[in-house]
């Protein structure tokens, strides 16, 4: 959730001028249909080096399960790699008729092959398993909407299946529990759920998926490793590109735009990263998987103290995928559990509770925080990581509203 700080002044400027070029080729669009080449527009995947991640793996051999508006299975980039079949009958009504355009961007941002200019996807070896629920965007008759699955319910027949992601690039207010129990019983399955943190949310809201124990929150960065403003604090776990990413205009699938910063993005980024290693360690637990994107994410700050604004800092999928002697820990205890040690594959019935406000001053007293990834193989330099500016942290301090994901409240 942190980046790490700049010591190399020379590197610096020399990555610095070269990322500035990487903006220009992107900050110039309007929030328009881009070229028809969209991969042309996905900036983050050089910095990510994903030509050379993709020698050691592509994500083969993973299924993601996509909870979203649904997932349109006919575009050129998922033409084969969307299992419609393997979608459970109780939640499988109209999985493949996305009606807003998101489930589809986000599935090909995991898994697109590229074809057609299509976008190209982080993971593209991994296949994607649709489910369409209910959204706020969604716009339909009371019929169809009662016919449409609830995030429980998706949830849960996902838990069920081999998948072993579940990736949801949504956020709202507001849970059942229902929900709860769908969370719960996902993670004692040995899924890996991942969901964006959503927008900022006032000191009663809460960005529920993210904010649950059992759930890898994930927050947005732009090109040169700044966190969008506007999102959500707290509920952070993790970091990825979400700024000026490619997506699908709406639901006529005609042309892609390129968005406002989005965490939604983020959260499919993050789940093709955990896909790419996942299939290079097939036999690893989620656990493992999940504590070797905290321990090789980029961060300036202390593994046990993560950042309010991007939690254990920026994913970097490759230095694990170059490491063949990386120890991925103990496969049964979780790494994001309490002090007094957690496990996330057999641990069930956790309590929820709203990140409160931890009391401490802000830390982040200039605005920013600066990352220390002093070369370009290093993903960003410089990674500045600003939720806005000095007085909204000054603001945040003041006020008692920062929070901090405490996933150390899991005690029952």
């Amino acid at each position: 959730m942190k980046a790490l700080g700049s010591r190399h002044v020379d590197a610096a400027g020399a990555l610095a001028g070269a990322m500035a070029m990487v903006v220009a080729t992107t900050t110039g669009l309007a929030p328009s249909a881009v070229a028809a080449d969209a991969q042309s527009q996905q900036w983050y995947l050089g910095p990510m080096q994903a030509e050379r991640m993709w020698k050691v793996s592509t994500g083969k051999g993973i299924k993601v399960a996509v909870i979203d508006s649904g997932v349109n299975a006919d575009t050129p980039s998922l033409k084969g790699q969307v299992l419609v079949d393997e979608v459970p009958a109780a939640v499988a009504y109209r999985a493949t008729d996305d009606y807003t355009g998101n489930g589809t961007t986000m599935a090909e941002l995991i898994a697109g092959t590229g074809a057609g200019g299509g976008l190209k996807g982080l993971a593209p070896g991994a296949r994607i398993v649709p489910y369409r629920v209910e959204l706020e965007t969604m716009q339909a008759e009371e019929r169809e909407k009662e016919k449409t699955p609830d995030l429980s319910d998706a949830i849960t027949a996902a838990a069920d299946t081999d998948a072993q992601i579940i990736s949801m690039s949504l956020s709202w207010r507001w849970f059942t529990g229902n929900d709860q129990a769908a969370i719960d019983y996902a993670a004692s399955k040995g899924k890996l759920l991942i969901a964006s943190v959503g927008d900022e949310v006032d000191e009663a809201g809460a960005g529920f998926p993210a904010d649950n124990p059992y759930v890898v929150g994930v927050t947005s960065v732009d090109a040169s490793g700044t966190v969008s403003k506007g999102v959500a604090q707290g509920y952070a776990d993790l970091a990825a590109p979400g700024e000026r990413i490619p997506s699908w205009c709406d639901a006529d699938f005609r042309s892609y735009c390129v968005g406002d910063p989005d965490t939604r993005p983020a959260a499919a980024l993050a789940s093709a990263a955990a896909a790419l290693i996942w299939s290079a360690h097939p036999d690893w637990t989620v656990n493992q998987v999940t504590r070797s994107l905290i321990d090789t994410a980029s961060r300036s700050w202390a593994k046990d103290d993560p950042s309010r604004f991007a939690g254990y800092g920026l994913v970097r999928p490759r230095k694990v995928l170059e490491n063949d002697d990386y120890d991925p820990g103990p496969p049964d205890i979780d790494p994001l559990a309490d002090v007094n040690g957690g496990d996330l594959l057999a641990k069930s019935g956790a309590t929820r509770s709203p990140a409160p406000a931890d009391g401490k001053e802000a830390t982040e007293d200039s605005g920013t925080v600066t990352s220390a990834m002093a070369s370009p193989s290093n993903y960003y330099h410089p990674l500045w990581l600003s939720l806005s500016s000095v007085a909204t942290v000054i603001g945040l301090a003041t006020t008692g509203i920062a929070v901090l994901r405490l996933r150390q409240e899991r005690r029952r």
